[in-house]
């Protein structure tokens, strides 16, 4: 049965590295938009709907920011619980091979 339970820890390290840097790419984003303002493109009624669209623009993307990074540290905090559990079985296997008089290896 372990045979079949895998997994890459480097993939999740690459995986969790992703996604902060999305997190950072999109806060760039959304600083650099912020600075760009909305009066003076149309009518009153195209200025409100824009600055309106640009507050909800920001409140979206912080929170996607917020829960890509909280996405990003569960990953981390899997791939370090997979890796103990795994060293853990590895121990356990090996003795339980040495105390059946067998080499201590995987065969």
């Amino acid at each position: 049965m372990a045979e079949r339970l895998s997994v890459d820890g480097d993939e999740l390290a690459h995986f969790m590295k992703l996604l902060k840097k999305s997190s950072k790419s999109l806060s760039g984003l959304r600083k650099a938009l912020s600075d760009a303002t909305v009066t003076g493109l149309g009518t009153d009624d195209l200025d409100s709907a824009c600055e309106e669209f640009q507050k909800d623009w920001k409140y979206g993307t912080e929170v996607i920011g917020e829960q890509t990074d909280d996405l990003a540290e569960i990953i981390g905090k899997s791939k370090d619980s997979y890796q103990e559990v795994d060293k853990a079985l590895d121990e356990a296997l090996r003795k339980a091979e040495k105390s059946r008089g067998g080499t201590g290896g995987p065969k």
